[in-house]
């Protein structure tokens, strides 16, 4: 027995240790953070919401950077949305605009940027995986929960492209979530393993790349696989014409930005290929928004994974689940006239962010979906 107490007290004494241990490492993480005061964001701050910098901590002991968006005028506890994506991007693009717009209709909201990218912590630097990127969701949810201003009983997210995905497996993983929009999403575990269109899902096709990128761990694991290609081919599909004139336009380039600059490790996003992180997506009793663009390459994705939601089957899923227990508070929209990069930002009508705005993005849809379902 005293032999018994010992181990006891030796294994609380390494506990207390490794906590304040990991203190003293967050506080560090925190203060090595430089995080940009002034707006530079590559759209205007609205001047019907107020805005500050924030930083909270996942269960990974990473410190995530955020913009939080406040209604001017709006007192008491309010409904709150995470926002974030797309994949590769920073808070200053598409998921600032998201959550500001969200603020102007009377939510709280927060745009982070994901572990490993942007003014977040994580080394090495532009790196990815489905736990950690899921967490990073929860941990938003955490943050908003603490919030004094916050109904915590009133919390949903916003995933847009490759975040898209990564919002479904947080909203199925974590009860809190009560409404869940997906924008131009992309299943990032299906594109990583069966390429776009499913047109590489071939057993010698994954051995190859896994090959690939095996080799390269041990030849030079920084290596980077680059963002949007630039210069831009003249032969270039249009959907990569798109992304072009997103981030690499002052439309939308920013220097913090992944997909406007040199993209993602080799090795980076390796884990994702042997992922299929929408499995239990047709377990979500909580309500979700599939938003995607009629023109948009991306389509596809959108949509089988609302069939999959609803009715537990769907094109390019190999497995057969049962249908969802509450199917009626899932909707598809189809934005008539729109690409993939036009629910970024609403688009354009010339390129570089030029001419008239095409406003392709249902701002009061979005709020509507929101404040029927976190109520």
């Amino acid at each position: 027995m005293k032999k018994i107490m010992m181990v006891l007290m030796l294994l609380s004494g390494m506990q207390a240790a490794c906590i304040g241990k990991n203190q003293t490492t967050v506080n560090c993480m925190k203060q090595k953070l430089a995080l940009t005061q002034k707006w530079d964001k590559v759209f205007p701050l609205s001047e019907n919401v107020n805005h500050k910098k924030v930083i909270f901590e996942t269960q990974y002991g990473l410190i995530l950077a955020a913009d939080l968006y406040t209604p001017k005028g709006v007192e008491g506890k309010l409904a709150a949305i995470a926002v974030s994506g797309p994949f590769g991007a920073t808070k200053e693009q598409s998921s600032g605009l998201y959550a500001m717009k969200m603020a102007e209709r009377g939510f709280v909201a927060l745009a982070f940027d994901p572990s490993y990218t942007g003014e977040s912590s994580g080394e090495p630097r532009c790196t990815a995986s489905p736990d950690i990127n899921t967490e990073d969701f929860m941990a938003a949810v955490d943050f908003l929960s603490k919030q004094d201003f916050v109904d915590a009983d009133r919390i949903g997210v916003i995933g847009i492209c490759g975040w898209g995905g990564i919002a479904l497996n947080a909203a199925a993983a974590d009860t809190r979530i009560k409404a869940t929009v997906v924008s131009t999403m992309y299943d990032l575990s299906r594109t990583a393993g069966n390429g776009y269109f499913d047109s590489e899902d071939k057993e010698e096709t994954r051995n190859n790349m896994r090959e690939t990128v095996s080799r390269q761990r041990l030849f030079d694991p920084m290596a980077m696989a680059g963002g949007v290609v630039n210069p831009l081919p003249k032969d270039a599909p249009q959907f990569v014409k798109d992304y072009y004139d997103y981030y690499i336009t002052p439309r939308g380039y920013h220097k913090r930005s992944g997909n406007s600059n040199d993209g993602w490790r080799a090795i980076g996003i390796q884990a994702y290929s042997n992922a299929r992180f929408l499995y239990y997506i047709n377990e979500i009793r909580s309500a979700v928004l599939v938003m995607h663009g009629e023109k948009a390459h991306s389509r596809y994705m959108g949509e089988a994974a609302y069939h999959y939601m609803v009715d537990g089957k769907a094109e390019g899923y190999k497995v057969v689940g049962k249908p969802n227990p509450n199917p009626n508070n899932k909707e598809l929209l189809i934005v008539p006239g729109a690409s993939h990069c036009d629910l970024y930002d609403g688009g354009y009508t010339d390129l570089e962010g030029k001419g008239k705005p095409k406003n392709l993005i249902p701002w009061d849809k979005l709020a509507s979906f929101f404040t029927k379902n976190l109520k």
